[in-house]
């Protein structure tokens, strides 16, 4: 499994991700027991994880939690223990779940059965609302997120409207059209931005070595010290 760097083998997985445009979602877990060590990881396109839903955050006892994206402002309905709020429109949640021993495993489907996922609408029995336009995904792969990272950037920022710490660069990338309501296109550049943001990848770039240089120093550092 590639899915993640290294998945841990005593903590099975399930993962949900939510699409939050056109209306909320609630997680409801089960009644787990006190032994039994499980969580919910919230992580949004920011990679923020906003929340935890788990034994260790909220406890082991049954439970309605609701995942907002950013432009819901609603009130909390009844019955709902927590808000969580995402600061993108898609979010991915991810399930850990502990098999205490080889012959488990029977128990970690029980409590993975419990996990149920709803929108909103559903969950207070009411009319869905409008559905969210269709999305034209555009292609993903290493090369064209090399060639074309702006052209992705632009893509994914429709989504995530921008936080306070990140008005600065919001502005320096509208002005070469990247950005809601925006279509970038490097082609359609000036000679003077095409060779601006060559310069800037290049010293994004070296930034990052450097940076993977002194993390390389300080761990030889570590394992010689130990």
């Amino acid at each position: 499994d590639t899915a993640v760097v290294t998945p841990n083998s005593d903590t099975p997985y399930s993962f949900v991700c939510l699409d939050l445009r056109a209306e909320p979602f609630v997680l409801s877990v089960p009644a787990v027991e006190p032994e039994r060590y499980y969580s919910l990881q919230l992580t949004d396109w920011n990679t923020f994880n906003y929340g935890y839903i788990g034994s260790r955050s909220t406890g082991h006892e049954a439970g309605d939690y609701l995942v907002v994206g950013p432009d819901w402002h609603g009130p909390t309905p009844p019955g709902i223990r927590q808000v969580f709020h995402a600061s993108t429109q898609f979010t991915i949640v991810l399930y850990r779940t502990q098999l205490l021993h080889p012959d488990d495993m029977p128990n970690v489907l029980r409590v993975q059965s419990g996990y149920r996922v709803q929108p909103l609408s559903a969950y207070l029995h009411q009319p869905a609302p409008p559905a969210a336009p269709a999305i034209a995904w555009p292609k993903v792969d290493k090369e064209s997120v090399k060639l074309n990272f702006f052209e992705y950037l632009d893509f994914a920022l429709q989504f995530a409207p921008p936080g306070p710490e990140e008005a600065a660069i919001r502005a320096k990338l509208a002005k070469i059209g990247i950005g809601p309501g925006k279509s970038f296109s490097f082609k359609d550049l000036s000679l003077e931005h095409k060779l601006e943001l060559a310069e800037g990848m290049k010293a994004g770039e070296k930034k990052v070595e450097e940076k993977v240089a002194v993390i390389g120093k300080r761990i030889n550092g570590w394992q010689i010290g130990s």
